[in-house]
């Protein structure tokens, strides 16, 4: 508690740095934490690995290697750097970086539950923050976004709590940037909310969040259970908080903050007049009139007249028995990292600081946490474990790489990573917290967390089939866990014949007229994607190949359901909208995919040639492709100023997939691709590669070795290893 105080007071000065030869990254069977050791004796009993030195931006001194001119070369080149990195029990690492509003709700909880903060994250934290600050000074919804009332608050306030001095030179600019957007009673919902815990703000700024929506018959059609589950699971303890209007008391940082953070005194400050102030730069998804007109109600009629204390406290409760199942099912790593934090807050109000919950919780806040060359930062989830894995192994065998002596080792261990990350059961009291059914499927990151997703099942089970099918690999996972990964893979299709990310789509799209969140679009119910369709009709015709008597009515039917919206997503200019990865380019790879597997090629399909087109128009001077995170936002390809090598992978993969028949495009893609690995075999990062929620950028480092070697081998397989450079 000591160490805590000391930081918080101030005591952390100007561009301080850890001894980055002390960083370990522990992987504990896909958990994923960072520690700082403290003597010699622990450095020699924990070497640092290449992989530790490689994320934290240190020289891995890994050697040259003999340039490369064919695309198999380049792949051998990749692979050999790349398997260096691949964790002992068989998965590969990295940030999940990108947002800025994610270190503020957690540094915001250490702090009003006194929760200690090891001088080493303090101290990285703090360099991180400065390090994606803007240049204007402020900070953006995500790491590429401009300066945001959202971002500079929550990021200043963070940056408070951890000891840096307001008289801080970049601390007086982001000021400066803050109160030019109208200060914090300007940020969106979620920064009131985090103000108001911490005591900066009243709860009067901040729109109701009732618990009693939790009270609502399941039939009632905007009762949570029909929300998108990253939307519930953060409204859940939310609304617990909200309700029971828990504030930190005050303290001489708190003060201080008041007098910071706004264009006029605290004192003066009407909070209750601002619960619909936001700055345009943050008003991504403008209140619509309805919430507006909900929220007044709530406000002027419900809150002062009819919520009498019984109502209060039966919402409360259920509320906080939802929660509990959260943390029992997720052995309390939960969704991710905005509901984290605040189910961690939740316990320490119901339950005591000396709570095991609390203490769990504290502990498992480390799992979102990763270490950097800028600094520590927070990850989107707890790690994309089981995505890249899989990934992985389908780019080594697209190559024909998988029967390789020198590449065995490293396929194997990461299938018995796959085999160890399935879940083969169902979560405790499933139908009562509204969970999506589990059994059989893989999540994103790893079991720990335990939420299914319908592309992370799609693609692990792939590579598990192909990769079994192979002489000398054992078959670690039987068929009967095979197929109860095609069982679930075949709940996940909407009525629409498109498929869903983590269940089926339970409500309306009218949904988003209730969308509180202002920063973010699509975000209030599950929605069909290209991508996770893409992946499910690739896994089931895989499968369908190996096992052609199971359940084939079942799968013949989704099958066509899945293509069919495929072919009307598709725009009349010829693309596909992603939502998962930017943009157009990623959702067209997979289109493209889903085009071939039914017999939809360029020669004889005129959607395949317009997806093809779209593609050859937009490609840039030096053979590849750069696509904006603009595209995103806009629903408008919007091209990058520069060519990225994963866009570039991504299109050429489509291409490949589509039967385009004009080589030389390709061709000079992947000699852009090839020229820019380097000679120890890597690709540097570039820009940014993956989005949720239309607005909101999320960085996916490996895929700038995936998919490079993905579509090298594609290639490879279907022009030969000839040169290319």
């Amino acid at each position: 508690m000591a160490k805590q105080r000391k930081i918080q007071n101030g005591r952390i000065g100007k561009d301080r740095k850890t001894d980055y030869s002390k960083w370990r990254l522990l992987d504990e069977d896909g958990r994923q934490t960072w520690h700082y050791l403290r003597t010699d004796e622990e450095e020699k009993e924990w070497p640092q690995s290449t992989a530790d030195k490689y994320h934290l931006g240190m020289p891995t001194n890994l050697p040259d290697l003999a340039p490369a001119k064919t695309p198999l070369q380049s792949i051998d080149n990749g692979l050999e750097f790349f398997s260096k990195l691949q964790l002992p029990p068989g998965n590969w690492g990295c940030e999940y970086g990108g947002p800025m509003f994610l270190l503020p709700g957690l540094v915001i909880t250490w702090y009003v539950t006194e929760t200690p903060i090891p001088e080493a994250h303090s101290i990285e934290i703090i360099n991180y923050l400065f390090a994606r600050q803007e240049a204007e000074g402020g900070w953006g919804l995500h790491i590429e976004g401009e300066s945001t009332a959202f971002g500079t608050s929550m990021n200043y306030t963070t940056l408070r709590i951890l000891g840096v001095s307001a008289e801080d030179p970049r601390m007086i600019k982001a000021r400066g940037v803050l109160h030019s957007l109208g200060g914090a009673v300007c940020g969106p919902h979620w920064t009131k909310f985090w103000l108001s815990v911490l005591g900066v703000t009243k709860w009067e700024v901040a729109n109701p969040t009732p618990p009693e929506l939790w009270l609502l018959p399941d039939w009632v059609p905007i009762a949570p259970w029909r929300w998108w589950i990253h939307m519930r699971q953060v409204f859940l303890p939310m609304s617990f908080i909200w309700s029971k209007k828990w504030t930190y008391p005050e303290t001489t940082l708190i003060k201080e903050l008041r007098k910071e953070l706004f264009t006029e005194d605290y004192e003066k400050i009407d909070f209750a007049y601002h619960r619909n102030s936001i700055s345009p730069r943050d008003n991504y998804h403008p209140k619509t009139w309805v919430l507006n007109s909900l929220n007044w109600l709530l406000v002027n009629i419900y809150n002062p007249y009819l919520r009498t204390k019984s109502i209060a406290d039966s919402a409360e409760a259920w509320t906080w028995q939802l929660i509990k199942w959260e943390d029992q099912n997720t052995d309390f790593a939960n969704l991710g990292p905005v509901n984290g934090p605040m189910n961690l807050l939740a316990c320490y109000i119901q339950e005591g600081p000396s709570a095991y919950s609390v203490h769990r919780h504290r502990e498992r806040m480390e799992d979102f946490l990763w270490v950097k060359d800028e600094g520590m930062l927070m990850n989107g989830t707890n790690g994309v474990q089981n995505w890249d894995t899989a990934f992985l192994i389908q780019a080594v065998m697209e190559a024909g790489l998988a029967e390789s002596p020198k590449w065995k080792p490293m396929l194997l261990k990461a299938l018995e990573y796959l085999e160890s990350q399935q879940t083969l059961e169902n979560r405790v009291e499933q139908e009562k917290c509204y969970r999506h059914p589990t059994k059989g499927a893989w999540g994103f990151s790893n079991k720990d967390q335990g939420y299914a997703v319908s592309d992370c099942t799609a693609e692990a089970v792939k590579s598990v089939i192909l990769l079994q099918a192979i002489p000398g690999y054992p078959k670690l996972i039987p068929d009967d866990r095979i197929k109860l990964a095609i069982d679930i893979i075949l709940t996940y299709q909407n009525s629409s014949g498109g498929c869903a990310s983590y269940e089926p789509t339970r409500g309306s799209e009218y949904m988003e007229y209730l969308n509180a969140a202002e920063v973010f679009g699509r975000i209030m119910v599950e929605y069909d994607y290209p991508e996770c369709t893409t992946a499910c009709v690739t896994a089931l015709k895989i499968f369908q190949a190996h096992y052609p008597d199971y359940r084939t009515a079942d799968i013949e039917a989704f099958l066509k359901g899945c293509v069919d919206y495929i072919r009307k997503a598709q725009r009349p200019d010829g693309s596909w909208y992603g939502s998962w990865g930017i943009c157009f380019t990623y959702a067209g790879m997979f289109a493209l995919e889903s085009l071939r597997l039914i017999g939809e090629t360029y020669e004889n399909s005129e959607r395949a040639r317009r997806g093809c087109q779209f593609f050859i128009d937009r490609q840039m001077e030096d053979g590849g492709w750069g696509e904006s995170y603009r595209s995103c936002e806009t629903g408008v390809y919007t091209p990058h100023e520069k060519s990225q090598v994963v866009q570039t992978a991504w299109v050429v993969i489509g291409l490949i997939e589509a039967g385009y028949p004009d080589v030389a495009p390709i061709k000079k893609a992947l000699k852009m691709i090839m020229e820019r690995q380097q000679k120890n075999g890597e690709w540097l990062q570039e820009a940014i590669e993956g989005v949720f929620n239309k607005s909101c950028m999320i960085s996916y480092p490996n895929y700038k070795f995936i998919f490079p070697m993905k579509a090298l081998g594609m290639f490879s397989q279907k022009y030969g290893d000839i040169d290319l450079l």
